[in-house]
């Protein structure tokens, strides 16, 4: 696995590598996480541009793509900053393993494992894409706290 990161102080692109790491261990195979590409870049004030702390794009193809661009907003905490990076991480998993596929027709919809959904006809927290990533970023944060022994730091609590 590829991992460039733009636009981060040293310690936050060292917990930004290892989390990675740790996540893309966790939810794909290894065989899959060798062949990507994770480009993670902080982008000043990308709240206030899109509305998101954080976003996942694909680069090369809608169909199993291997090359991923994260954005995320730097002015988060530390632990806010991980769990959104461990949240778009499932979202590079879900694509790469083609549970979830953009489809070209028109920009609103989404093959989910084989179903088509218009995204435009839900609500944000009721797509299942989300339901999944939302569901695993903290477990996934916790597990790597705990792992590289950073549970007991004041900026992994709650």
């Amino acid at each position: 696995m590829e991992i460039n990161i733009k636009g981060a102080d040293s310690e936050t692109k060292k917990y930004a590598t290892s989390i990675t790491e740790f996540c893309c261990t966790k939810l794909m195979s290894k065989r899959l996480t060798d062949r990507l590409e994770i480009n993670i870049k902080f982008v000043p004030e990308l709240y206030e541009r899109d509305q998101v702390f954080g976003n996942c794009i694909w680069e090369d193809e809608n169909v199993r793509p291997k090359e991923f661009t994260i954005e995320l907003d730097p002015d988060q905490d530390m632990r806010k900053i991980l769990e959104t990076l461990a949240h778009e991480l499932v979202h590079v998993k879900q694509f790469a393993t083609s549970e979830m596929k953009d489809l070209m027709s028109s920009p609103s919809l989404v093959n989910w494992h084989g179903k088509r959904i218009d995204r435009k006809n839900m609500d944000y927290y009721d797509l299942p894409w989300e339901i999944e990533a939302y569901g695993r970023e903290v477990g996934l944060f916790v597990r790597w706290a705990e792992k590289n022994k950073l549970a007991g730091q004041e900026w992994t609590q709650v």
